[in-house]
């Protein structure tokens, strides 16, 4: 090892500071996030999409790898909360509430029309079917 490296440094010389490299998200390097001027919209990732349609019922197809028994599965209940690694969704009639894991998630249907919010773009109304 090079002299002045300290082995849990990954490799970075004392005192030295990486190079700052915009990523684009408002972010300082301090970690603050900063509100962008007239930026009123989510970013298009599933668990904002489904954040804008809370309440509504869906039918969510889930798939479990190295599972004996159910490879997957369906859930169907009131979309309650979603966040960047679960979903909570509610059976109406018996109360019971279910969190579902992100990662097991194939696609979700709705039988109405979603409030969806492209990115860039304010106040998109929901698509309908023709």
């Amino acid at each position: 090892m090079p002299m002045g490296m300290n082995p849990g440094m990954n490799g970075a010389m004392p005192g030295m500071m990486p190079p700052q490299v915009s990523s684009g998200s408002g972010i300082t390097p301090s970690g603050t996030v900063m509100q962008m001027p007239g930026q009123q919209f989510e970013q298009s990732y599933i668990e904002n999409i489904l954040r804008l349609n809370l309440g509504k019922t869906g039918t969510f197809y889930m798939t479990y790898e190295n599972n004996k028994d159910w490879n997957a599965k369906i859930f169907k209940g009131r979309l309650e909360a979603a966040g960047r690694d679960h979903i909570i969704i509610s059976d109406p009639s018996t109360g019971l509430r279910t969190i579902l894991l992100m990662v097991n998630l194939d696609y979700a249907t709705f039988n109405e029309p979603l409030v969806y919010q492209y990115p860039g773009v304010a106040g998109n109304p929901p698509t309908r079917s023709r």
